[in-house]
């Protein structure tokens, strides 16, 4: 799979493994779908603290035994508390510590800021920040979420740069390409409801990484009655490239130098499935033609 530098130091997979789901599956089960990503080339691996009340993390710091702990990049995000976000010094240092913890590692890689808290103060997240990294806890940090503002005003404090930011971007949930695409024009395209956070992020050498990108406004589109009209053409352009259409839609943003795509699905193979395209090149006219089929403009 091709690799792609995150900040100065991480040699990631070009797509990531997310582990919202495992903890939902048996101990076994988890172990085989994270084993199975590894197998396909992936080594970047996205948890959070609340997934599955910290199951996830559990169950995937358990398939990692035997697995050379510098062959994998390790994520986890905190902040999302019930019916709040927690920016605080107390609760950041804590999360990552117990994430540290139920995974079984003497660090992350990468530690999120899950979702922006308004109630935010900075200087808080910058002693949360110097702790951890002082300790070496924490090798990196990021965000998920944020807009550019956002991240312009949490860089005002910190004095580690930010990474990543995790957004939901998928075939069916394409608005920073869609205002990229038609700016400065009179059409609902044009509209701008994430501060030209693609540009930003290529400025700013943050990778996006991309969640939900099998996702549609009904659930997942493969079983979305309301995208049915747009199926044919994915599955035209899979078939030009040799993949399912769930792995083209993978294909497509994977194609976005600064985006990483983050799979989900828990079955082996899925997980196969989807990771087909990890070494497809797109031909630029079938992008932009696919991008249009999807009920997209391209002036």
């Amino acid at each position: 799979m091709k690799k792609i530098t995150i900040g100065k130091n991480i040699t990631a997979s070009k797509i990531a493994y997310g582990c919202m789901r495992i903890g939902r599956k048996t101990e076994k089960e988890a172990q085989m779908a994270v084993l199975t990503a590894i197998d396909c080339g992936v080594n970047f691996f996205d948890n959070a603290d609340i997934y599955c009340d910290g199951v996830s993390e559990e169950y995937f710091g358990k398939a990692l035994k035997g697995i050379d702990r510098d062959s994998i990049v390790i994520q986890s995000k905190c902040s999302i508390r019930k019916g709040y976000y927690d920016f605080s010094r107390e609760h950041i240092i804590k999360s990552a510590e117990n994430s540290i913890k139920r995974i079984g590692t003497e660090y992350l890689d990468v530690l999120c800021l899950h979702r922006p808290d308004v109630l935010m103060q900075g200087e808080e997240v910058a002693e949360a920040f110097e702790n951890l990294y002082s300790r070496g806890l924490v090798k990196n940090f990021g965000v998920s979420n944020f807009t550019p503002m956002q991240v312009e005003l949490l860089k005002k404090y910190i004095d580690y740069p930010l990474v990543v930011n995790q957004l939901q971007l998928g075939i069916f949930h394409t608005g920073m390409i869609d205002s990229w695409m038609c700016a400065n024009m009179d059409n609902s395209f044009a509209v701008d409801k994430d501060g030209s956070v693609l540009a930003y992020s290529m400025l700013s050498d943050m990778k996006i990484q991309a969640w939900g990108p099998m996702r549609s406004k009904n659930g997942f589109f493969p079983d979305d009655k309301a995208v049915a009209d747009k199926m044919p053409a994915l599955e035209e352009f899979g078939e030009k490239y040799s993949l399912s259409k769930e792995s083209a839609a993978i294909a497509f943003i994977n194609e976005l130098p600064v985006v990483q795509p983050i799979i989900g699905t828990t079955n082996p193979e899925r997980i196969r499935d989807l990771l087909a395209c990890r070494d497809t090149k797109i031909e630029k006219p079938d992008w932009y033609k696919l991008y249009k089929e999807m009920g997209n403009l391209v002036p």
